[in-house]
C-alpha cells in the first residue's frame, strides 16, 4: 500500500479527554504531582494522529507510531478537559507526518509533530512470528 494513493494533507481528528488521576505523573512516579503526563498526552496526540487517517486505510493496513518530537508546554490538573488535535501535514510512501496540538480550553498546553508508518499486519505478525 502507497499512502499517497489515499491519504491527503489536511486530514485531521480530535480527542477529547478529562484527566483521570490514572494519567497522571502522580499516578506512576511517587512523589510527583497529580498532573497530566507528558506520555499520557503523547498518547493522546498519537491516538488522535492514527484516527484522522483509520478509515482510509485498506483492509488489513494499520499505522503505527515511529517519531515523536512534543513539547508539554502547560500543567492540567485531575479533572481538567483537554482536547488533542492532529492534521496530517506530509505523505510519503509509507509514512505519514502530523502536527499535533493539546489544549485545555483556549489554552495549549502541548504540540509538536509525529510520524506514523504503513504496516500491513499479516506481514507484520509473519515476521515477528506473532500468532
Amino acid at each position: 500500500m502507497d499512502a499517497r494513493d489515499v491519504i491527503r494533507i489536511g486530514m485531521s481528528a480530535e480527542r477529547t479527554l478529562v484527566v483521570p488521576v490514572e494519567r497522571t505523573v502522580g499516578h506512576f512516579v511517587p512523589d510527583m504531582p497529580m498532573v497530566y503526563a507528558t506520555p499520557m498526552m503523547i498518547l493522546e496526540m498519537e491516538i488522535a494522529s492514527g484516527d484522522a487517517i483509520r478509515r482510509f486505510l485498506a483492509p488489513g493496513w494499520v499505522t503505527v507510531g515511529t517519531e515523536v518530537n512534543i513539547r508539554h508546554l502547560g500543567a492540567s490538573l485531575v479533572g481538567a478537559t483537554v482536547r488533542t488535535t492532529a492534521k496530517v501535514i506530509a505523505v510519503e510512501r509509507r509514512v505519514i507526518r502530523f502536527e499535533v496540538e493539546a489544549f485545555e480550553g483556549e489554552r495549549k498546553i502541548g504540540d509538536g509533530h509525529h510520524a506514523r508508518g504503513l504496516v500491513n499486519v499479516e506481514a507484520f505478525n509473519k515476521r515477528f512470528g506473532a500468532k
